[in-house]
């Protein structure tokens, strides 16, 4: 079984959460299966455990992807280490279990993929430093892209590192947004159904790199794609 295609013009598909439409989300499978195809990149969660290891569950708990409940952030790596995702069929897996990052990175590096790491909670700026340590070990600096809903976590990272590429999570278009992220040099990555042609037409104008998520009917792809949208994320969908 193979994504759904789209024709995307010059819009670049990314794998969210892997390729979540057909392998269970934030997996090693779902990230090696979208490293197989032609994807810009892969999207992924991070969050860290009670003793300081980066792991990847977009949840706050694992209850959702999971055999058992555990809250991420309250839970050593060993815990979590024994929970089992669950498979398409809502079934546990003894063979996905929840990744640390390293694991993606690897994965996105030797497929040649650029990382989209979305730091899903409030991270500290050591936190977010010692992220920065992880991806350079992994060799994944220079294709590496940063996404955040928390403002804090997107300038911690400018500070420690000024050249990352960031992109401003948010649902909802706001009168400050584009002024903020043009003052903050930053990108943005929105809901879709917050934009219409005259608002991706500002951001273009404004010099900004332009991500939407997430998009999963052909139709809406290629809509936002003529609009000069540059990137799509998407759970089920490939650009032609």
């Amino acid at each position: 079984m193979n994504p759904t295609l789209f024709a995307p013009g010059s819009a670049k598909s990314v794998a969210h959460r892997g390729l979540s439409g057909l392998y269970p989300e934030n997996s090693v499978e779902a990230f090696r299966e979208a490293a197989k195809l032609p994807y810009f990149g892969i999207e992924t969660d991070v969050d860290v455990t009670a003793d300081g290891h980066f792991v990847l569950m977009h949840d706050h708990t694992t209850g959702r992807t999971g055999d058992r409940d555990l809250p991420v952030r309250e839970s050593t790596l060993a815990a979590l280490s024994e929970v089992r995702l669950l498979g398409k069929d809502g079934l546990p897996r003894e063979d996905l279990r929840v990744p640390m990052l390293r694991d993606y990175l690897d994965i996105c590096r030797e497929g040649d993929k650029v990382c989209v790491l979305e730091l899903k909670v409030r991270f500290t700026e050591d936190e977010v430093a010692r992220i920065l340590a992880e991806v350079d070990a992994a060799g994944c600096r220079d294709r590496m892209i940063y996404i955040s809903f928390f403002m804090e976590n997107l300038e911690h990272l400018r500070k420690l590192r000024p050249d990352c590429t960031v992109q401003f999570l948010i649902s909802q278009w706001t009168e400050e947004l584009l002024p903020t992220l043009i003052e903050k040099k930053m990108d943005l990555d929105i809901h879709y159904g917050a934009l219409d042609e005259e608002k991706v037409r500002a951001v273009l104008s404004a010099g900004l790199t332009l991500n939407v998520w997430t998009v999963d009917d052909p139709a809406v792809a290629e809509k936002l794609a003529a609009w000069g949208v540059h990137q799509i994320t998407t759970n089920i969908l490939l650009g032609e």
